[in-house]
């Protein structure tokens, strides 16, 4: 069983690596929800001018020092959403000389696809369910169960667009969905599995 699931993992997870690449590449699902910058040079000279580091940064921001206490910026964090409404979001900055899309990158991801499809295929031998189709409805659930995570909390805390998490969270399903079609049919019950769940 332990080579069924170390060949199932191997084998989807790379499918499942190259059906990231068709969504974002090869369709035009990869663009929904992303707007480009109006004046997006003087944004940018902007940024460059004020962000002296790449990182995650949120605005408004509380004011104080990185080394501030957490009890001083939690207090800081309190009078500002106390306040008056005003402009807010999140930047990721990179900065100047990165790479938007590298060898390195795209190293990642596979091993990270790989990686899931691997979980995925351990979950599904230790549920020992003798239907394809009851192996596979496992698989789409924890696509769903992925597919939530992260995307909603970034929705609704972030304010990342709807249509780009409903596109973001197919892609999820569907990525799964797939994964499930290879390794339901790879990854089966032992015979003396099967005839438990029989007599169950």
């Amino acid at each position: 069983m332990a080579k069924r699931v170390l060949i199932a993992g191997i084998v989807s997870g790379i499918v499942l690596f190259f059906w990231g690449g068709l969504y974002h590449d090869a369709l035009p699902f990869g663009f929904i929800g992303i707007q480009e910058i109006p004046q997006e040079q003087a944004v940018v000279n902007t940024i460059k001018t004020n962000i002296p580091t790449p990182g995650l940064y949120l605005f408004p921001g509380s004011g104080l020092p990185a080394d501030a206490r957490f009890s001083q910026k939690k207090a800081a964090m309190q009078k500002v959403m106390q306040g008056p409404a005003t402009a807010h979001g999140v930047v990721i900055y990179q900065g100047v000389g990165s790479v938007a899309l590298g060898m390195g990158q795209l190293v990642t991801e596979c091993a990270t696809n790989i990686l899931q499809a691997l979980l995925v295929a351990f979950l599904l031998a230790q549920a020992g369910l003798r239907r394809y189709a009851s192996r596979l409805g496992f698989v789409f659930v924890l696509g769903l169960l992925a597919a939530i995570t992260t995307n909603i909390s970034y929705w609704n805390w972030y304010g990342f667009p709807s249509s780009f998490t409903l596109s973001t969270m197919f892609a999820v399903v569907m990525g799964y969905f797939i994964v499930g079609l290879i390794t339901s049919a790879i990854v089966k019950p032992g015979v003396s599995k099967a005839l438990t769940a029989t007599a169950a």
